[in-house]
């Protein structure tokens, strides 16, 4: 019986759909495309040259890791080669965040015992380079295309291999080679490691086999109603298994295009050219696009506001139909033409959205009002909750089942439920095979065929899921009483001024909140005011604004869970500085010791 995995699936893809394109990346101001038949035959040869630098499987999945490579680069067409050309040769890749220090770097390349790494760019290079003699295994560096003046001279510059040196160092490996590790993959195979961002302690290495990936890969297939003709764009850390799926997996099994954007800074612009099918986000990023137009709106006057409400209450009542899955009746559809015609055939170009079918919000928790808002406008985002564990989905809401504020109900063939305290337990064939190295904590978080997902939830009457929270951030306080800090503080960002909100209480009389203002409303603000940017936080109009957020927020908490007190803080709260992983996720750690002073302050008598 023929095994169905992620490379067969580009393989057969690559003589299918061999003309049309797969993926597309920026040069020189333009696109420039590459083929399905194109993709496939870039793939052979890294797997090739792969086996030809040694790259074998492991002979029995008891032995250390070996057969690994891994990725160290923003998203880029070679970073996809590597991690599919990796499981084609039989092994397995692992990325690793840009950001991470050289010392996060030894780590991860270290535990994986990887024999190859891949590199984007000279800075990169220096980090494998510092903590080289950290990584007995490693045996050759490969640059992506443009760093090549990056390779060092001499001796210290024989194990790196340029782009090119890389894809002909398999020249002479016969077809048949490669031919019987693609016959050796098993289902239960080692496909992809994913080292977990790490909010506490190192990050572990979840084991995703080829199973998963395709399981999850004709799920996302299914639910976005994909096929050729499609395209999406890749900009989120390609490390990430919710950016893997969306970027490699899915597009190869629905043989639809991926654009790789020029850097995050640049997505709107590539969004507006693009206009893709498909787009994935996380909640920072919708969080964004609802602070650019509630700026918008609020500047509107007259007929073109009563016309944009207007519409707005159109789309809403749409949207609410579309989510249920019911027809809109025609007094409905009429007025929903004519505010298409007015507002939404307009607004959706702006931000890239006139041909998006299938949105969708995941990583970390968003704000219900933000998702109502592009209801409003004609635009339903679809939240999915998942987590590296269980190959990204566990619960999605479905195009004509879905409910907002909700994570949606269980993805098909995925079973779950919830334990006696509250903990959502998920069974299934996407589940991880165990964490690399780490028996302990696999029995931990597996136990009987079920995955503990450490978060908390609970379903309602029609089978919608709503995460509550997370059992060890679950904050005590002095009175006994158990509060998840999450939708506290989803519903603080909600504001424009707020870019990260923490909540603090962990036995403690009541709760406090230290508040870091997004970079971009408190410079707008400054310059509006014309006051200085690095004092913005300090102002009394600031203050005076956040005090009439929490106000609002407080009003639908109970009283146990309402926030007293809360602090400014002088910058964002980002990935360089340590409060933040990679994926946008607060280190609470981190932040509770880094700003212990001014959480005291607002416990002092």
């Amino acid at each position: 019986m023929k095994v169905d995995t992620i490379v067969h699936r580009l393989f057969a893809q690559g003589q299918r759909f061999a003309s049309e394109p797969a993926f597309s990346e920026r040069v020189s101001g333009a696109w420039r495309h590459t083929t399905y038949a194109e993709y496939a035959a870039l793939v052979r040869r890294a797997a090739k040259s792969l086996i030809a630098l040694g790259l074998a499987p492991r002979p029995d999945e008891r032995l250390p890791l070996g057969g690994t490579t891994c990725v160290l680069g923003k998203n880029r067409p070679e970073w996809v080669v590597m991690a599919v050309g990796t499981m084609a040769a039989g092994g397995a890749s692992a990325g690793i965040y840009t950001t991470s220090s050289p010392s996060e770097v030894r780590y991860i390349v270290d535990h994986t015992e990887a024999k190859v790494v891949l590199v984007e760019d000279a800075s990169q290079l220096a980090k494998v380079l510092q903590e080289r003699a950290g990584m007995p295994k490693l045996e050759r560096i490969v640059l992506m295309r443009g760093a090549e003046a990056a390779k060092p001279e001499g001796d210290a510059g024989r194990e790196v291999m340029t782009w090119d040196e890389f894809l002909d160092a398999g020249r002479d490996v016969a077809d048949d080679l490669l031919q019987q590790r693609l016959d050796s993959l098993e289902p239960e195979g080692l496909a992809v490691l994913i080292y977990t961002s790490g909010t506490t302690g190192p990050p572990k290495g979840v084991m995703l086999s080829h199973r998963a990936l395709a399981f999850v890969a004709d799920l996302a297939s299914k639910l976005s109603g994909g096929g050729p003709g499609d395209c999406s764009i890749s900009y989120l850390p390609l490390s990430h298994i919710a950016e893997q799926v969306f970027t490699i997996h899915a597009p190869i099994t629905m043989g639809s295009r991926v654009y790789f954007a020029e850097s995050l800074e640049k997505l709107g612009e590539h969004l507006k050219e693009i206009q893709p099918h498909v787009f994935f986000g996380v909640p920072r990023v919708w969080e964004k696009f609802h602070a650019g137009i509630t700026s918008k709106m609020r500047e509107a006057k007259g007929a073109k506001k009563l016309i944009a409400g207007w519409a707005m209450k159109v789309g809403s009542a749409m949207s609410a139909h579309r989510c249920a899955g019911t027809q809109p009746p025609p007094t409905l559809l009429l007025q929903y033409r004519l505010a298409s015609k007015l507002v939404f055939d307009k607004l959706k170009p702006a931000i890239g959205m006139s041909r998006a079918r299938f949105c969708v919000s995941g990583a970390a928790p968003i704000a219900k009002e933000v998702l109502e808002l592009f209801a409003s406008l004609d635009i339903v985002i679809l939240e999915v909750y998942g987590q590296s564990e269980d190959c990204g989905p566990t619960s999605f809401n479905l195009p004509g089942r879905t409910k907002l504020g909700s994570v949606g109900p269980a993805c098909e063939g995925v079973e779950v439920r919830i334990a006696e305290d509250g903990e959502i337990l998920v069974r299934g064939p996407n589940l991880f095979s165990g964490y690399a190295k780490e028996p302990e904590a696999t029995a931990e978080t597996l136990v009987d065929g079920w995955l503990h997902s450490g978060d908390l939830g609970s379903f309602d009457a029609e089978g919608f899921l709503t995460i509550t929270g997370r059992k060890k951030e679950i904050l005590i306080t002095a009175g006994g009483k158990n509060i998840a800090p999450k939708n506290i503080e989803a519903a603080l960002k909600n504001h424009p001024l707020v870019g990260e909100a923490v909540v603090i209480g962990d036995r403690r009389k009541f709760l406090s909140c230290l508040i870091a203002l997004d970079p971009d409303a408190a410079a707008k603000l400054a310059a509006d005011r014309g006051l200085p940017a690095d004092k913005i936080h300090e102002s009394a109009e600031v203050r005076a604004e956040l005090e009439r957020a929490l106000e609002g927020v407080n009003a639908e908490l109970a009283r146990v869970e309402q926030v007293k007190k809360f602090v400014v803080l002088p910058r964002p709260l980002s990935i360089e500085g340590g409060e933040l992983t990679p994926t946008l996720k607060v280190k609470r750690k981190v932040v509770n010791e880094k700003y212990a002073t001014e959480i005291e302050s607002m416990y002092a008598e």
